[in-house]
């Protein structure tokens, strides 16, 4: 169900895109992004940090916008919000006791990261660094030599199952650490 608050905005943004255009599916998400973000904060009983910095985002690009006429800034999101995730999984090489990645697998219960080594995770790390660096060029890519609706189409679907993919990946590769341990 949390998933659905987090979603919904970007389906209700790309299904706006396709009737209208592109400003009247900002301002959609403009509103959106805010009220999914309140009712999943209600719903789990905390904020996640994640989301609120897309809804930050959405609102300052999306303002920026309204305000130019200029949609490019709209296309410029996502890929500064990559960016910007690349810049703080970099940073957290050197700013606290781990690295962002082992932060965020450490999320999930039931896990012994223990197993994992801290070159193991500072590698990880980097790798994610790469992924948010080459996700936010395909955005630009995409948003700057295809439609705008295709462009839209990319950003709902395409960077959301390219992040799944790599999550996937990296959950693969940490239980494959965790499982050849255990069998030794």
């Amino acid at each position: 169900m949390t998933l659905l608050f987090e979603f919904f905005p970007l389906l209700l943004f790309l299904g706006t895109l396709i009737l209208k255009d592109i400003y009247a599916a900002v301002v959609v998400l403009m509103v959106a992004m805010p009220i999914g973000l309140s009712m999943k904060t209600i719903r789990t009983g905390s904020l996640d940090k994640m989301y609120l910095w897309s809804t930050v985002f959405a609102l300052f690009f999306g303002g920026l916008t309204l305000y130019f006429r200029n949609p490019y800034f709209t296309y410029w999101k996502p890929t500064a919000f990559y960016w910007a995730l690349g810049i703080a999984f970099f940073a957290s090489t050197w700013l606290g006791d781990k690295p962002l990645a082992q932060r965020f697998f450490g999320l999930v219960e039931g896990l012994n990261l223990e197993k994992v080594s801290p070159a193991q995770w500072m590698r990880l790390n980097f790798i994610w660094v790469t992924f948010f660096i080459f996700a936010g060029i395909l955005n630009i890519y995409v948003a700057y030599n295809y439609s705008e609706k295709t462009w839209g189409t990319f950003k709902v679907f395409g960077l959301m199952a390219l992040t799944f993919v790599f999550m996937l990946a990296q959950t693969i590769w940490i239980a494959n650490i965790i499982g050849d341990e255990d069998d030794a």
